[in-house]
């Protein structure tokens, strides 16, 4: 027989010994699979790649934006450029503003025209605070008292404090952004006392963390002490999910009427890789639910 033929009739009988042998443990591997009607196994593959599953999300947001800063990439957007109502996220920038403006060693005193009826923090006049513990409690409460007690320590009236927030969004390359007060309070029924985007926060919030790493350390907790001249409070965190946040570094929230609910947070998908997931124009509870789905979808993306 010639040789040719003799390798064709090896391979014949290798193939065949492989069906025979083979195809039952594959055929029987594949029917002890749960797999749904309709072909929905390649799609199930598709979700467990981490592709699209930021698309398969139900947010309430308005706009949302998750940006990798290791790898200075976006990995999930919605309106990411809407100009909204940005509430108490303006406080990150009046934290800024005061952190580049006055001394570490400043002292601010507690002022009657500094205690708001808007919302009870806790502070009394003629207590005074270091710099940065004033700041820490403006963050984690969310304390327009405080913020309004910055602002004038720093610039001596609001109008003057507020240019200086504009010039820095500016600067930053915060190009739908702007402020008309330091707290994010609404001016009024029309008008908010801050605008800006999604992404616009992202770019705020990676500047803090790079320029004062520990700025936002307080926001990081549930809650934290803080003391002034006359006594020690309890600050806690606004952030009412901030514990069940894996390699939570920052985190703000912020609500008016006009804005909803707004929530950042900055967390560590693993040592010193930090994302910003942005939540604006959700409402008071959802913005809790959304953020945790969008870290949900960023841990198992980049996994």
């Amino acid at each position: 027989m010639p040789q040719h033929m003799i390798y064709r009739n090896g391979l014949y009988a290798f193939l065949a010994m492989t069906v025979f042998f083979v195809m039952p443990h594959i055929y029987s591997a594949f029917s002890d699979m749960d797999i749904p009607e309709g072909g929905e196994l390649l799609a199930a593959c598709v979700v467990c790649e981490g592709e699209s599953l930021f698309e398969t999300l139900s947010l309430r947001a308005e706009s949302v934006y998750v940006y990798d800063t290791m790898s200075g990439t976006e990995l999930f957007s919605k309106e990411p450029y809407t100009q909204l109502p940005l509430a108490s996220l303006t406080k990150v920038m009046t934290a800024l503003i005061v952190r580049e403006r006055i001394p570490e060693d400043a002292r601010i005193v507690i002022q009657e025209s500094d205690l708001s009826p808007e919302g009870d923090s806790g502070l009394f006049r003629g207590e005074s605070f270091s710099r940065d513990d004033l700041i820490d409690l403006m963050l984690a409460i969310s304390s327009n008292d405080a913020a309004r007690a910055l602002a004038r320590k720093t610039a001596g009236e609001e109008g003057l404090f507020v240019i200086h927030m504009n010039k820095k969004a500016h600067e930053l390359g915060m190009a739908q952004t702007f402020f008309l007060n330091e707290s994010g309070l609404d001016e009024n029924m029309n008008m908010s006392g801050a605008y800006g985007s999604a992404r616009d926060m992202s770019i705020l919030f990676e500047y803090v963390l790079k320029t004062y790493p520990n700025m936002l350390e307080a926001t990081a907790h549930p809650e934290s002490p803080i003391a002034s001249s006359d006594m020690l409070h309890t600050a806690a965190n606004t952030n009412i999910i901030a514990q069940d946040i894996p390699g939570l570094v920052a985190g703000k929230t912020g609500y008016t009427d006009l804005a909803g609910g707004n929530l950042v947070v900055v967390f560590e998908v693993e040592p010193m890789h930090k994302i910003i997931v942005v939540v604006l124009g959700s409402s008071v509870e959802e913005r809790f639910v959304d953020v945790e789905k969008l870290i949900d979808a960023t841990i198992h993306t980049l996994r």
